[in-house]
Formats: C-alpha cells, sequence, structure tokens
C-alpha cells in the first residue's frame, strides 16, 4: 500500500464571471494539463443573483465531458434541472448543444469540472447522466459522512458510468476523526476544500478552508492509502481522482 502525502497546495481566488452582477467564478485547477490529466479545468461558480433575468442559456460542447456536482441552489432546463446535491455527467463526444439556465433570484453554486475522453471514445454517441441527491450512495460511519458520485470507494460504487476512470467523492469528517482512504495510486488526484481543516498523510500537513491539495502520485500499479484527520471545527472537501490519459 502506498502512502498518499500533499505534494501541492494552492489557493484559487475568485473573479467576477461572465454571468454578472453576483457571479464570482474560482478556477480550482491551476496546472497545466501535463499535470492535471485528465483533469482539463474545474470552476467553482457561485451566483447571488437578485434578478428576474434569465442568466446563462445554450451553448455547446465537444470531444469531452462535463462534470458537474450542485452544491447549492438550481439550475438546468426542465428536462435536467439539478438541485442541491445532484450529480450530472454529459458525454459531449460527437457535439451536443445543452442549457444551463438560472430563471429567478437565486443562491447557487455549482463545481464543473471538463474531463478528457480516452482518445478512442473521443467522438462517442453524447449523452447524459443524471444522479439524484437521493440516488447518491453514501457511506457512513461514526463522525464520518462520505457521498459518493463516480467510481468506487471501500466497496460501494456510483451508478454512473464512465469511459475515463474517476472518482469523486464529498466527505464530511466531525472534529477530530480520523478516516483512511483507499484508491489507486497512479491516478492524479486532489483535494478541495469547502469547510474547515484537514490534516493529509502521516506527516498531517494542513489543508484549509477554499484551498486545493494535490497528492503525489505513483507509477506503480497499486492502491493508494489517502489518511485524513479533520480539524477542531471538523471538515468538508471533494475528492477528485481520475487516470491520467496521456493524450
Amino acid at each position: 500500500m502506498i502512502q498518499r502525502k500533499l505534494e501541492i497546495i494552492q489557493t484559487p481566488h475568485g473573479e467576477p464571471g461572465f454571468l454578472g452582477k453576483g457571479h464570482t467564478a474560482r478556477a480550482v485547477i491551476q496546472r497545466t494539463y501535463q499535470e492535471s490529466d485528465p483533469f482539463i479545468l474545474l470552476m467553482d461558480d457561485f451566483l447571488d443573483k437578485q434578478d428576474e433575468e434569465p442568466a446563462g442559456g445554450p451553448h455547446p460542447h465537444g470531444g469531452f465531458e462535463t462534470v458537474s456536482l450542485l452544491l447549492e441552489g438550481e439550475i438546468g432546463d426542465s428536462a435536467h434541472k439539478m438541485k442541491a446535491g445532484d450529480f450530472q455527467l454529459m458525454t459531449a463526444g460527437s457535439g451536443v448543444i445543452h442549457t444551463e439556465s438560472i430563471e429567478s433570484k437565486i443562491r447557487m453554486r455549482l463545481l464543473q469540472l471538463w474531463l478528457v475522453l480516452p482518445k478512442k471514445d473521443r467522438w462517442a454517441s453524447p449523452r447524459i447522466q443524471d444522479l439524484t441527491a437521493a440516488q447518491v450512495p453514501v457511506l457512513h460511519e461514526k463522525g464520518v459522512s462520505i457521498r459518493l458520485y463516480s467510481g468506487t470507494l471501500h466497496g460501494v460504487s456510483s451508478p454512473v458510468q464512465n469511459y475515463t476512470p474517476l472518482l469523486i467523492a464529498d466527505i464530511t469528517l466531525d472534529s477530530g476523526t480520523e478516516k483512511t482512504l483507499q484508491f489507486p495510486a497512479q491516478y492524479n488526484s486532489f483535494l478541495y476544500m469547502l469547510n474547515g481543516t484537514v490534516a493529509i498523510g502521516d506527516d498531517a500537513a494542513i489543508l484549509q478552508q477554499d484551498q486545493v491539495g494535490w497528492l503525489a502520485k505513483s507509477t506503480l500499479q497499486e492502491n493508494g492509502a489517502l489518511l485524513l484527520k479533520a480539524g477542531k471545527e471538523g471538515a468538508r472537501l471533494v475528492l477528485y481522482a481520475g487516470q491520467p490519459q496521456g493524450d
């Protein structure tokens, strides 16, 4: 078992977003694609919309996947409306036009990842997989709650189907709680802190709210062990781990 350690800590800053007043956009991934593969980008979009004017609208994608986790509010059209805690994986593949619209006054926070498709699947037929909050597998232990949106963790699997092997987990730890996670050591992996603080690995490197922590990875095809210990105020973080595609 390879012990995963914190390699890089970054603190992305929010900037005015394209949806206008009340939109703050934070680019979570601030590394080159060669370093972040298979992750192209991840945006943390917060919108405090104070008017009734529609925001967003139809737009095209092709050749990759969008992976959306809605933390707060509502977004989308009637066919694929998302509410807080919902997850959506959209394979743009050969090309889609879709709508992410916000129609009324609302507070919304969305994490949207752009994920590379394997070369052989780059132009796959488009599809959308919606996973409502009620459908998300949840691992409960004393002081630990893990919502598993994609992949397999500790014997539990998400129903979402993946072209690119991908693990996404929303993890909440009570004050002082420890948890060791096991997943492939060769995956590019990072943690995005939503609340609190967490100590990572045997050296207890500290990651704080709004920070991103990239884990050192291995070239060996073995499982890795990631030790997490929450600070006194507890911790909530999202784990992203994916198999590099090299293309």
